[in-house]
């Protein structure tokens, strides 16, 4: 920006660059305080437009702002996007060789470039500090933007100890504004990264974490791979999504299913090839309709607008980590869906996982009860957005999107069984698992029942009133609410835990939610489809959209970094017939304008 320029406005910028005519939310008044140097820590859900919170900033203020940044494929994609819009922007990271590296510090030393995306590590070298610090004494060093501020955090599965060393920039930078950005961060998480990144004195921006354009739905595991297609074939058999797994060998399984049932899926965890992992996250980034299968190491910084839905096979970490991992569905806004289907085998599996870890008491009882606050949200029979977002201290109405609002669950009052269920589990000798159990509750005397005598408890044939599809369901909800605990040293045997007692003595109530019967009318299902979005002629969006593909193709960019398919959307109901009508549409800057405008024109026109 030329030191004798008139100073651009915010909504200058946003508009003739980004092609925006309105900030949303808190978006201005963060803008509005870091250009005037103030510092920040934003929290911000997913879609809700972080990036624009420091990049218009950056253009406002004199000189290179600087972006730390913990993925290359992030970086890489976020410059693409800028650099489409006009805006001189770089980074550097370990992709690019010494030759490239050397002329990008060239121009960052020059002071050519608007923005710089670095590594923290890369930060961190004595030789990139050493650039810093002649930007600073020459007063070309705009502001620090810190993405994805939640890695600094030792409590989350996204710790990067080199964050930890970005306390240093306050104290040899001290007058340059530094925005800290997160997608998620519970209040816990909030206060460590103020704390270690020294902005406790920043003010802070927190924005409702409600995603009101995904739909939550939880479901219980029977067959979950056929559940997973069945959902994908339904809802969006043409359309990109994320599938999550806990364990590298289930994901390359299902990615492998998938793909004989003629679904296009790819596997990514951290036990692939980085080339393949790289070769597989740019296919996704890339291509139309690609489902990607991962592991947990797949989805933080990437931005691929039209993740139509996210699904989980199994149950995450956390209620953090399953907000931020669905939260990359439906970024553009439009209808999406997050999908997941849970056992009690998986609270088990993670309570497992927890005790046996190698970290201190502390964060084991962290652990636990950020699973159980989840375990909370898969049983609930309210609405689902209601539990989630009190986790983050945000109270809501119900909100009509979510299974349990759309289609409320049938409770039963389960009181009696359970009891009989903890006196068959105590009666047996807290040896036997549930199939053993069972057998015996419904008075099936097997060779096994009778070899033990178990055929002359109290407990024999009490329960033959319910079948062995219900038994079921309340063992699970016993186990996933801790009323017993599974001895896994014992093959899976069941143990009563103190919260039986009360149940036992008459003291509590113990209610749980009956399987819907599946929903036959595709009615609702056609809300969430794309196939002829919000009544879009779809001869004119789907001309767009091959004409979007070819571009990105040529161009060697992502499709959404030309445009989002929400900008196609308005423009192919609005359908323009001038530049200066296009120049209207929401996500159409000047350099856009200016680069596709007639190309657009002309498809719109051959659509007819």
């Amino acid at each position: 920006m030329s030191a004798t320029a008139p100073a651009p406005s915010a909504l200058h910028v946003l508009e003739h660059v980004f092609g925006y005519t309105t900030f949303r939310g808190e978006q201005q008044a963060i803008v509005e305080h870091v250009a005037a140097g103030g510092d920040a820590l934003v929290l911000m859900p997913t879609g809700g437009g972080k990036s624009l919170c420091y990049q218009v900033p950056a253009l406002l203020r004199e000189g290179t702002a600087i972006v730390v940044s913990p993925l290359i494929a992030l970086m890489h994609d976020q410059v693409s996007a800028l650099v489409e819009a006009g805006v001189a922007a770089a980074f550097l990271n370990s992709s690019l060789d010494a030759e490239a590296a050397r002329a990008v510090e060239r121009d960052l030393y020059a002071g050519r470039l608007d923005l710089l995306y670095v590594a923290p590590e890369r930060l961190m070298t004595p030789r990139f500090l050493d650039q810093l610090d002649h930007l600073r004494d020459t007063r070309r060093l705009a502001l620090f933007a810190i993405d994805e501020a939640h890695c600094v955090s030792q409590w989350g599965h996204d710790f990067r100890p080199e964050y930890l060393q970005l306390s240093i920039l306050p104290e040899r930078y001290p007058s340059v504004p530094r925005i800290a950005l997160t997608a998620t961060a519970d209040r816990q998480t909030r206060e460590e990264i103020a704390q270690r990144l020294r902005l406790e004195s920043a003010r802070r921006f927190v924005a409702s974490f409600d995603r009101p354009n995904i739909r939550y739905t939880i479901v219980e595991k029977d067959d979950p791979r056929r559940q997973l297609l069945a959902f994908i074939r339904e809802e969006f058999p043409r359309e990109a999504g994320i599938v999550y797994c806990l364990s590298r060998r289930k994901v390359e399984e299902t990615a492998a299913w998938l793909q004989e049932q003629g679904i296009n899926a790819l596997p990514y965890h951290a036990g692939l090839a980085q080339e393949v992992r790289a070769e597989h996250q740019t296919r996704f980034l890339r291509e139309d309709g690609l489902v990607m299968v991962a592991t947990i190491a797949f989805g933080m910084g990437i931005d691929k607008p039209d993740v139509r839905f996210v699904a989980h096979l199994d149950l995450p970490r956390s209620i953090e980590g399953y907000y931020q991992e669905t939260g990359r569905a439906g970024r553009d806004g439009l209808p999406a869906h997050a999908w997941m289907t849970w056992g009690a085998q998986d609270v088990v599996q993670q309570r497992r996982m927890i005790d046996e870890s190698e970290a201190s008491d502390e964060f084991k009882r962290l652990a636990r009860h950020r699973l159980d606050v989840l375990v909370g949200l898969v049983e609930a029979t309210t609405c689902r957005r209601q539990h989630l977002l009190a986790y983050f201290g945000e109270e809501a109405p119900p909100c009509g999107n979510c299974d349990n609002c759309l289609s409320p669950p049938v409770t039963w009052d389960a009181t009696e069984a359970a009891r009989k269920a903890l006196s068959c589990v105590f009666r047996t000798g807290q040896r036997y698992g549930v199939g053993h159990l069972i057998d015996v509750l419904r008075g099936n005397a097997t060779d096994k029942v009778r070899e033990r005598c178990h055929d002359q408890l109290t407990t024999f044939g009490i329960g033959t009133d319910l079948d062995d599809k219900r038994w079921r369901a309340i063992f699970r909800q016993l186990v996933a609410r801790e009323f017993v605990a599974v001895d896994h040293e014992r093959y899976n045997a069941l143990t009563l835990t103190e919260l039986a007692r009360p149940l036992l003595r008459g003291e509590a109530e113990f209610h749980v939610r009956l399987a819907p019967e599946r929903a036959r009318s595709r009615s609702r299902r056609s809300a969430a489809r794309l196939d002829i979005p919000g009544g879009i002629p779809t001869t004119v969006f789907d001309r767009l959209r091959a004409w979007r593909t070819a571009t990105a193709k040529a161009r060697n960019v992502p499709a959404y970094v030309i445009f989002q398919d929400a900008t196609l959307r308005e423009i192919a109901l609005s359908r323009p017939t001038t530049l200066a009508e296009l120049a209207h549409i929401s996500g159409v800057g000047d350099r856009k304008l200016e680069a596709y405008g007639e190309a657009i024109l002309e498809e719109i026109a051959q659509a007819g």
